[in-house]
């Protein structure tokens, strides 16, 4: 599998950042993101299957972000509205080949596949 990221930048606090990642390769079960802020340990900020239920999201970005997916395109797309400073991160996005329960999927340990991260910076 291989995830192609993009759609980061510089944007001050409050405004909006879309991220895209185009997945290819090997059948898996969909896409989640991930960031890591310097010194940080890399969270979970949401995820998606490519198809039914089972989109789940962080606490720190329910209401403000939305992740939504094409899966004619194997393209998802992670919608940050309402950017704070604390967002500031590399987001990554992730796959693994197979559902699991929502503690599983989760964790960035049980995601084999990863894209090359792009850079999301909020100013105050």
């Amino acid at each position: 599998v291989q995830l192609q990221a993009s759609g980061g930048g510089l944007v001050q606090a409050g405004g909006s950042l879309r991220l895209s990642c185009v997945a290819s390769g090997s059948t898996h079960y969909g896409v989640a993101w991930f960031r890591q802020a310097p010194g940080k340990e890399r969270e979970f900020v949401a995820v998606t299957p490519w198809i039914g239920g089972g989109i789940y999201y962080a606490d720190s970005v329910k209401e403000r972000f939305t992740i939504s997916r094409d899966s004619a395109k194997k393209t998802v797309h992670l919608q940050m509205n309402s950017l704070k400073p604390e967002d500031t991160a590399v987001y990554y996005c992730a796959a693994r080949l197979n559902r699991g329960i929502p503690v599983i999927m989760r964790q960035a340990a049980q995601h084999t596949y990863w894209g090359q991260g792009t850079q999301v910076t909020v100013s105050s």
